[in-house]
Formats: C-alpha cells, sequence, structure tokens
C-alpha cells in the first residue's frame, strides 16, 4: 500500500503563496516564521547577490517553523520573493514614496522576479532548496495611473512593488519563464524539489479525476 505523504505546512503569511498551493491541490497548514527579514540580509553583507538573498530569506522561514515542535512529521515549505532590478534586490517598499519612485523607475524596463524555496521534510531530516526566476517586462502606466496604483496600498504589501494576480497585474506587459513563481511559488520548482526528497507530489492531490 502508498504511504501517506507527511502533511504540508507552509512557513509564510502570504495569501497568495496558500491560494497557489491550495488551488494545485494541497491543503496546507500556515505557520508564519516571524523571521527578522533585514537582520538575515545585514548577515548576508553587502556582496550578497539578490540570488543568495532570496534563497537565504526563504531557508531561514522554512528552519525556523521546521524548529517548532507543532511541525513534527510534516515538509515544511518557506519562500521569498526579491525582485531583482538594475542589481538591486529590492523587497516591499517601505513608503508610498517609495513606492512611486519604484514604478517611475521600472516602467518600460525590465526585472527579474525571484523567489527563494527551502524545503525541510521533518519526517526523515531531508532539506533542499532552489531559486525559480522570471523575467517580468513591465509597462509604461502615466504618472497617474502609478500614483493611482499606489494610492490602493497593494504595492506596500509585496516584493517589488507589484502583483502579477492583483491590481499590478495590468501594468504587466509580459513575463519569461513561470507565471506562478511570480505569484509567489513556482509549482513546477516545488514538484522537483519534492522529488529530491524522495515525495510524489501527485499524491498530495485532494480531489483527482474520477
Amino acid at each position: 500500500m502508498p504511504t501517506t505523504p507527511p502533511p504540508i505546512v507552509l512557513a509564510s503569511a502570504s495569501p497568495a503563496r496558500l491560494a497557489l498551493l491550495r488551488g494545485a491541490g494541497f491543503d496546507p497548514r500556515v505557520v508564519v516564521s516571524g523571521v527578522d527579514e533585514d537582520a538575515i540580509e545585514e548577515a548576508l553583507g553587502p556582496d550578497a547577490t539578490p540570488y543568495e538573498v532570496a534563497l537565504a530569506l526563504g531557508k531561514a522561514k522554512c528552519q525556523a517553523v521546521a524548529a517548532l515542535p507543532e511541525t513534527h512529521g510534516a515538509l515544511v515549505i518557506g519562500c521569498d520573493s526579491i525582485l531583482e532590478f538594475q542589481g538591486r534586490a529590492l523587497g516591499k517598499p517601505d513608503t508610498p514614496e517609495e513606492a512611486v519612485a519604484r514604478w517611475y523607475a521600472m516602467r518600460g524596463r525590465s526585472g527579474v522576479l525571484l523567489t527563494g524555496h527551502w524545503l525541510a521534510d521533518r519526517a526523515t531530516g531531508k532539506e533542499t532548496g532552489e531559486v525559480a526566476a522570471t523575467v517580468v517586462h513591465f509597462g509604461e502606466p502615466s504618472d497617474e495611473e502609478v500614483l493611482a496604483y499606489v494610492a490602493t496600498g497593494e504595492p506596500l504589501r509585496v516584493a517589488g512593488a507589484f502583483t502579477i494576480d492583483g491590481l499590478g497585474g495590468a501594468f504587466v506587459d509580459r513575463l519569461e519563464g513561470d507565471h506562478s513563481n511570480v505569484v509567489g511559488l513556482s509549482k513546477p520548482l516545488l514538484r522537483k524539489l519534492m522529488a529530491e526528497l524522495g515525495l510524489n507530489y501527485t499524491a498530495y492531490w485532494q480531489n483527482p479525476a474520477q
């Protein structure tokens, strides 16, 4: 008989990541890590690449939750997204003014959305991780549109000051790479990392076709 796969714990407060996992057939429990992202970036130092920052943040969130007693026996998934733009790693803007300035700089240009993924199987002790990258080609919203977008508050809640699945999707012309990665979690990469841990992605589907 097939063995029951370990339950999924998502180490993220992101509603977009939770929705992605549910839409992919998973039924995760959410446990927020409470990791100090600024402290991790400071520890990495100024020479860390955006790739290294994304992976370190995803790993830290995963391992913080994996250390909790209530996640014993579970598969813990930690993710963190940043936008690499003109060589810099951009997370969530701190103020509306910063979000406006970012959009004035980004429009008509391209960036790379990086999501660091880290998985810890608390049943076996195995861990693995990788970064998914998707090129984002931004449109050219007017000054008025940028101000209206920032006024909604959405850019202040998301990495890179934009979403692809929300209001900001109207200002993204096209993507090169995985769409789900830009939402917050790459489903193809998740399947690959689960396979590295010896776990079957499809075994988690809640409602398989009859």
